[in-house]
């Protein structure tokens, strides 16, 4: 869905993607495009972002243009996702509406859409089995809940370390995602605790011990992609993130990993 959006954009804007990796930096507005999910979580289908890995960043698109016009959500189109997938990409948006709540640039918008978010992914992932067919509708309006809190909000810690696993090991975002923030109880606390709740619930696998097979310089590689997106930070630890934040302290979270 975020190569659909930026596909739509780039028919009508020149040049290469990479230019347009940031806020607002789209010059025209795309083709008319249609979104529609067939596995639900990362929000995709209705946020302001495309995110594209580029040669030098992992990093999105994002400006008004960047939405669909039109989305279709069918809860039947998901499913026959496999479990596993299913938990991961569930997840996205539990950490976008954690992230979105938690830091600095929520709005009032942003906290409703959050909430609502994390009451149905409790509903999905702590009460709900997963035969109920009604566990994929609400998984699917949880994700359009949690995609819109990012309108309103930004994410934070969590998705910055995703994006250095993405970009750096080629790990798919969701389930890197999964293995930053189950270790990032010093940042988020109860959200944590309540996420391993979720994993030991749905018997789900969240790998452990990867960081013993990273070199240093793969480390640093990935720390220095995550320091590089101040955006987040700012969200995350305020404008003066810098007197809180550097590389060693990034390098310390991935070692966890």
């Amino acid at each position: 869905m975020d190569v659909a959006k930026a596909l739509s954009l780039m028919l009508t804007n020149e040049g290469s993607s990479v230019q347009y990796q940031g806020l607002n930096l789209i010059k025209k507005p795309g083709i008319y495009h249609c979104g529609v999910p067939t596995i639900s979580g990362t929000g995709a289908e209705v946020s302001m972002t495309a995110v594209l890995t580029g040669p030098v960043k992992k990093l999105g698109l994002k400006c008004d243009w960047t939405v669909f016009d039109q989305i279709v959500l069918d809860p039947d189109l998901i499913a026959s996702v496999p479990t596993d997938q299913w938990f991961y990409t569930g997840m996205d948006t539990y950490i976008h509406s954690v992230e979105a709540i938690t830091g600095t640039k929520k709005n009032t918008f942003a906290e409703a859409y959050s909430e609502k978010s994390l009451e149905m992914c409790r509903e999905v992932y702590l009460r709900m089995d997963r035969s109920d067919p009604k566990s994929d509708e609400f998984l699917m309006v949880a994700s359009y809940m949690g995609g819109l809190s990012l309108t309103y909000s930004e994410v934070g810690v969590c998705h910055a370390l995703s994006y250095g696993l993405g970009k750096v090991l080629e790990m798919h975002h969701c389930i890197a995602n999964c293995i930053a923030f189950d270790k990032l109880e010093d940042v988020y606390g109860d959200y944590v605790q309540e996420f391993k709740g979720m994993v030991k619930h749905n018997k789900v696998n969240i790998p452990q011990g990867l960081a013993k097979d990273w070199s240093e310089e793969t480390i640093s590689a990935m720390a220095e992609v995550a320091y590089n997106l101040p955006h987040m930070w700012d969200h995350a630890f305020g404008p003066d993130w810098q007197q809180v934040l550097d590389r060693e302290r990034i390098k310390g979270w991935y070692r966890r990993m």
